[in-house]
């Protein structure tokens, strides 16, 4: 199948230079960090929300363009303390000091503030006239840390991964256990949301979209779908990266499948890269890493979290402790990029870039065939 041409081809030749010729670094977790600034509603809220609405669309009722109006059951006014990705709009600084961060901290790629920027998640907040803004504007947010950053070394490229996270819904399964064949959402309600939320990606600037913690491959399944229609549509496409999640000791998504089933569902779009990122710490995913290694014709990621959950819901794992075990991944011949996820800090970022320094990257399959 010919694929389309490039959108980017100078920022994606970089990408692909720069995967063939050492480990790439993704950043670190976003809620960790937002986290520690300990933010009340009102810091969420900020001007534009602060009476309880969003001010951009609070018309009278009859004269608004139809996608959102204030009034008697508006959703804006839900609190929205928790909604760490309205923070692009209402608390900026915070979202590009944390890029920031994580980029002077050694990340080659940071993701977009988007996790849950489709209107089927912003939903919970009665925000999902939001979902193309956020994406748009959370893109731009971090390509412009990323122009800044890059700035001071030019020679070193830095790159926006836009995330598509997973959603509040499940495509496979039924939340109702009395009703086993009922569906909370369908594939095409997925793609539509996943298209406006890959429209605004692509707009704002993204080097790379990211299918990430896919707990679902038809979710997964309906998200490449969009961004191939969105790609379509403007004739040329981005770099994709899929990141699935092992949920449990059981080594399967929650949707049942294993790694190797996994890959096999989504290879047909050739990303890329393919990998597996959140709920297990890095000493769990191994073996699921490694299967992916030796069957994926393409790059293989991993961002793991700082391991398993404490009783309190915080992580333990060092960067220490993480950089030794990421380490030995590369080592061992397993990875393209790496980064972290829940629970980890630039601090985490900083000793796994080092630890990945002049470690010789993963060849992918296809070019190792081709060598043969």
């Amino acid at each position: 199948m010919k694929q389309l041409p490039w959108l980017h081809p100078e920022r994606a030749h970089a990408l692909l230079r720069g995967l063939a010729a050492r480990i790439l670094v993704i950043d670190g977790a976003m809620g960790t960090m937002i986290q520690q600034h300990e933010l009340t509603e009102a810091d969420y809220r900020g001007e534009r929300f602060v009476e309880g609405y969003d001010r951009l669309y609070s018309l009278p009722r009859g004269d608004h363009d139809g996608t959102h109006v204030h009034g008697e059951g508006c959703g804006c006014s839900r609190d929205q303390r928790g909604n760490n990705d309205l923070l692009t709009l209402t608390r900026p600084e915070i979202i590009a000091g944390i890029h920031r961060e994580y980029l002077q901290a050694g990340a080659d790629l940071v993701e977009t503030n988007t996790f849950n920027s489709t209107t089927i998640s912003l939903e919970d907040y009665g925000l999902q006239h939001l979902a193309r803004e956020l994406n748009l504007e959370g893109a731009r947010l971090a390509r412009g840390v990323c122009d800044e950053i890059e700035a001071l070394d030019p020679a070193r490229p830095r790159f926006v991964i836009g995330v598509l996270g997973p959603t509040s819904r499940t495509a496979s399964l039924s939340p109702d256990v009395n009703r086993p064949g009922y569906r909370a959402i369908s594939f095409d309600q997925l793609r539509e949301a996943y298209r406006e939320a890959a429209d605004g990606l692509i707009d704002g600037g993204s080097d790379v979209l990211m299918v990430e913690t896919i707990f679902d491959t038809l979710n997964a399944k309906a998200a490449l779908f969009a961004i191939e229609e969105a790609f379509e549509a403007r004739g040329a496409r981005l770099p994709v990266m899929i990141s699935g999640t092992i949920t449990d000791a059981s080594g399967r998504t929650l949707s049942g499948q294993t790694a190797e089933a996994f890959w096999y569902s989504v290879r047909h779009v050739q990303p890329t890269a393919v990998g597996l990122n959140c709920a297990l710490g890095a000493k769990d995913l191994r073996v699921h890493v490694d299967v992916l290694s030796q069957i994926a014709d393409a790059h293989i990621s991993t961002h793991p979290n700082a391991g398993l959950p404490n009783a309190f819901g915080g992580y333990d794992e060092t960067p220490e402790d993480m950089a030794a075990v990421l380490g030995e991944f590369a080592r061992a011949g397993l990875l393209n990029l790496v980064g972290g996820c829940c629970g980890t800090s630039p601090a985490h970022i900083a000793a796994i870039a080092q630890a990945v320094e002049g470690v010789p990257p993963r060849q992918p399959l296809q070019l190792v065939d081709a060598a043969a």
